[in-house]
């Protein structure tokens, strides 16, 4: 049975990766400290035998013993909401967590596969974004600490592939969604659907006309498997290249939950990218891999699972108390 760690397994995309690889038969071993993540995601896995969880922080040094035949290193905050809160933590996950498990990688010849994200290539002058565009990224801007973090992985994963010679995938993410999300992490999808189940007005951010693809989460989950498997050590995308403006995007939310909320506008965030839209050509060529599930089946999947979450996750502000990250 091979073994496969996965770091920030407690988050969204690392718990569907637990699943999927459960389900493929490898030994799965599930790291995550908890900032974002949440044990519930993982609950129905640890009664396996073939299933073991390690509470860590992989800024620290990250020891697992015996053999180990893949990483996948999602350990990361995602939304704008958590990164711009724990702004220090997001900067070391990136640098010293990808350093500590390139060393694991090197040292148990394993695979590693890192998750880098279509923030690499900040407000894009290209559209849409091949994996050759190198970005428009504010290094200084506050949502430099996520973008540069996952630069600086990209970076020192192909200095580790050059170098040492370890065997290393790197995927850029795209806008997913799906069960899991957390309501209120500040994510297009989970705001409007949140605002929308309180009876809130829905809040878009500049005119609206900004553009995001949303790439629902199995068919993001059977990308990365297919690339972890693959032999391409460079950069690929995977997303969908659907693209829809974000106005558009939250009238079709008020159509999907049958409310008759308002839309509202407020001024863009700095750095807010303005085009999102991956060019999925290479994705195609070398993993014969492209979505299949529509956003209307999708949508509809994930709006079921926000309604069926009870009132206090609706209405709770925060996940939790990210001060203490801050001091470290």
């Amino acid at each position: 049975m091979k073994r496969i760690l996965i770091t920030g397994a407690a988050g969204f995309l690392g718990s569907h990766l637990c699943d999927r690889f459960i389900k493929e038969d490898y030994h799965v071993i599930a790291m995550d400290n908890l900032i974002t993540g949440d044990l519930r995601n993982l609950e129905h896995l640890f009664k396996l035998e073939n299933f073991e969880f390690y509470h860590h922080d992989v800024t620290n040094f990250v020891h697992i013993p015996g053999k180990l035949d893949y990483i996948l290193h999602f350990a990361s905050p995602a939304s704008p909401i958590d990164y711009l809160k724990i702004p220090i933590q997001t900067l070391k996950v990136g640098a010293l967590g990808t350093h500590n498990l390139l060393g694991l990688a090197k040292e148990k010849k394993a695979r590693i596969l890192i998750a880098s994200t279509s923030e690499i290539y900040g407000d894009p002058l290209v559209h849409p974004q091949t994996e050759a565009y190198y970005g428009n990224v504010n290094t200084i801007g506050p949502r430099g600490v996520y973008d540069e973090a996952k630069r600086f992985m990209e970076s020192i994963t192909m200095a580790y592939h050059r170098f040492h010679g370890v065997e290393t995938r790197i995927v850029r993410i795209f806008n997913t969604y799906g069960p899991r999300m957390r309501l209120n992490d500040g994510r297009v999808i989970p705001a409007f659907i949140g605002q929308a189940l309180r009876g809130e007005d829905l809040t878009v951010f500049g005119d609206g006309s900004q553009t995001r693809s949303f790439c629902y989460v199995d068919d993001e989950i059977e990308g990365i498997y297919r690339l972890l498997l693959s032999d391409y050590s460079l950069p690929v995308n995977i997303g969908n290249p659907h693209e829809i403006t974000i106005k558009d995007f939250a009238e079709e939310i008020v159509k999907l939950t049958g409310t008759d909320q308002k839309i509202i506008y407020k001024p863009l965030p700095k750095d807010d990218p303005m085009q999102r839209q991956p060019d999925i050509s290479k994705a195609k060529a070398l993993l014969g891999w492209e979505p299949k599930v529509s956003r209307a089946d999708g949508m509809k999947m994930t709006y079921d699972y926000f309604k069926s979450l009870p009132d206090e996750e609706l209405y709770k502000k925060d996940h939790k108390d990210f001060k203490s990250y801050n001091r470290k």
